[in-house]
């Protein structure tokens, strides 16, 4: 199951030998001393880098890290993970503090023929989210580049210098995650094996309407979750307390019935889109709040809706269970804090349970951190765990990325 790609990868150009800048997401979490909290999308940059090294490149790597405004703000600087980068190659990594100018093109100039060099961040500098041709320009300049290979999946949704402009100025292909992240996730939307059940949770219905819309088309069966079935049972008439709801989705949600009606018909419409019949209540959302599950028609006044109950987990078990490809976007409940982290749990151990059977596709995000996190495996209990929230979302949706439409054509 995977969808054809439509772009060149590293593997169709001649580069060996050849300076290679790499496009990485590198955006991770930090700890309090400065250290990586979670490298899950270093890790998963290593194979391109490896295979750049094999065909004896110098590998310049460019990324951002959180949201500094254009400034030099040196708590988001790149240099913890490209020490992670080192210790998980093997080998030395250079980093160079700035990622434009003549002193990072003398660094990289002077970097061995077979070496890898990481610049600092990206977005000390405004024209980088401005989609800036003067800094794409420089950024070309300073790394000296032969090619330029897109591998940062999570910000190929963004038209942006290092994603946009440098792809008019260097022949630009796809590297390895890239395309794997594209290949697996339009596979599992165009050609899934069946039955598909799509898992939708989050925060809001407003986030994942073309999701929903798409997915009512190709899905065999949707679970809404998260604060999102909150929005939904309240359109339903359904009295929810003090949980949080978007009242501004009515007329989107009846759409969303429409068109799942007009697909199953009146009579099949609520075991296509299932809503939950119980929650797991709470008045706080402390780390040490505690819940009480209660059935959807009876939640106290003075609470909030923070997950699925202890039913409705076990609903989800028995579809998802029965289910051959699984498209989970979105935690099932306010899944920091542990009380509320039941129903996210018990998917995710159905679905490591049964990875023989079960493609999984986990959508990038709050998603992916709760199953990493879960996941004593660091991922492998799942069959493909996305690098991307906002760039997994709108390619399920079936938007055009601007960070893959610019790369050169497949022939």
């Amino acid at each position: 199951m995977s969808g054809k790609f439509f772009k060149l990868t590293m593997n169709d150009v001649p580069l060996e030998g050849k300076t290679v800048l790499v496009r990485a997401d590198y955006n991770v979490p930090l700890n309090e001393d400065g250290t990586v909290a979670d490298d899950y999308r270093i890790r998963m940059s290593v194979p391109t880098i490896k295979a750049l090294l094999a065909d004896k490149c110098k590998v310049v790597i460019i990324s951002h890290l959180g949201r500094p405004d254009g400034e030099r703000k040196m708590e988001y600087s790149l240099e913890p993970a490209a020490t992670r980068l080192a210790e998980l190659l093997g080998q030395p990594v250079r980093f160079v503090d700035d990622c434009i100018g003549e002193k990072t093109r003398m660094a990289i100039k002077r970097a061995p023929k077979i070496s890898v060099t990481v610049c600092e961040n990206l977005r000390f500098y405004a024209g980088e989210e401005a989609n800036d041709m003067e800094f794409a320009r420089d950024l070309a300049k300073t790394s000296g580049a032969h090619y330029f290979v897109q591998d940062g999946f999570g910000v190929v949704h963004r038209a942006h210098a290092s994603t946009a402009a440098i792809t008019t100025l260097i022949p630009s292909v796809a590297g390895l995650l890239l395309e794997r992240e594209y290949t697996t996730i339009t596979g599992a939307m165009k050609e899934p094996a069946r039955p598909l059940v799509a898992v939708l949770g989050g925060a809001k219905v407003s986030d994942k309407i073309g999701v929903i819309e798409k997915l009512v088309d190709v899905a065999d069966t949707i679970i809404i979750g998260g604060a999102m079935a909150n929005t939904f049972l309240a359109r339903q008439g359904t009295f929810i307390g003090k949980s949080k709801v978007e009242t501004d989705q009515n007329d989107v949600i009846d759409a969303i019935y429409e068109k799942a009606i007009k697909k199953v018909g009146r009579e099949r419409v609520d075991s296509f889109l299932i809503l939950p019949v119980d929650v797991g209540v709470g008045t706080s959302t402390e780390p040490a709040a505690t819940r009480q599950d209660v059935s959807v028609k009876a939640i106290p006044a003075e609470t909030m809706a923070l997950d699925l109950g202890v039913e409705s987990a076990k609903l989800i078990e028995q579809i998802v269970g029965r289910a051959h490809t699984v498209i989970w976007n979105g935690t099932l409940g306010y899944a920091e804090v542990p009380a509320f982290q039941t129903a996210s749990a018990a998917l995710a151990e159905v679905l490591a349970n049964n990875k023989s059977s079960i493609k999984s596709i986990i959508g990038g995000g709050d998603t992916a951190d709760f199953v990493l996190h879960w996941d004593k495996k660091a991922g492998a209990s799942f069959g493909h765990v996305s690098t991307g929230g906002g760039a997994s979302l709108e390619l399920m949706a079936g938007d055009k990325l601007p960070g893959i439409e610019s790369l050169l054509d497949a022939r």
